[in-house]
């Protein structure tokens, strides 16, 4: 599992562009920025829709003012449907909707879990983290991931 202090590894995401699904490498996201990153094991689901985007949506102001540039919400599905979830939650100029539609970035991070019993497949733990120019800073991985505490936003505010 990555750990404070890594690099952050190179992969492909997409994101929902002006014309379409766009791609974003993880040198776009976070070389040379103070990146606030959660990720969510599934757009829509309970816990992500009730209290770990909204929390992020609300307090976009405040980590913007403690120096994060960019608040990016990471998710195991396609940008199409991150897309339709940031419309519904209003997350429009506050969080960046980021599909890590293959699993290739939570791969390499050893921050997949198996959520085949749900139906779900493979999909990403819930955590945040705050990357500085493409280096892991702090890491929160919930313990129980039916909940958004040690990876919410109060804690990474916490800890800028």
């Amino acid at each position: 599992m990555i750990k404070e202090g890594d690099t952050i590894p190179e992969a492909q995401l997409m994101h929902m562009g002006e014309a379409g699904p766009a791609p974003l490498s993880t040198d776009e996201l976070f070389k040379g920025k103070v990146v606030a990153l959660f990720a969510v094991p599934g757009a829509f689901t309970p816990t992500c829709s009730n209290q770990h985007l909204p929390g992020f949506v609300t307090k976009a102001d405040a980590l913007r003012a403690k120096g994060v540039d960019t608040i990016a919400c990471l998710s195991v599905n396609d940008a199409f449907v991150l897309d339709a979830w940031g419309k519904q939650q209003n997350a429009g100029g506050k969080v960046k909707m980021v599909a890590d539609g293959n699993g290739e970035l939570t791969q390499k991070m050893g921050l997949e879990m198996d959520g085949s019993g749900f139906g779900m497949g493979k999909r990403s733990l819930r955590y945040s983290m705050l990357v500085r120019d493409g280096i892991v800073e702090k890491l929160n991985v919930e313990q129980n991931q039916d909940k958004a505490e040690e990876s919410g936003v109060d804690t990474l505010l916490s800890q800028l």
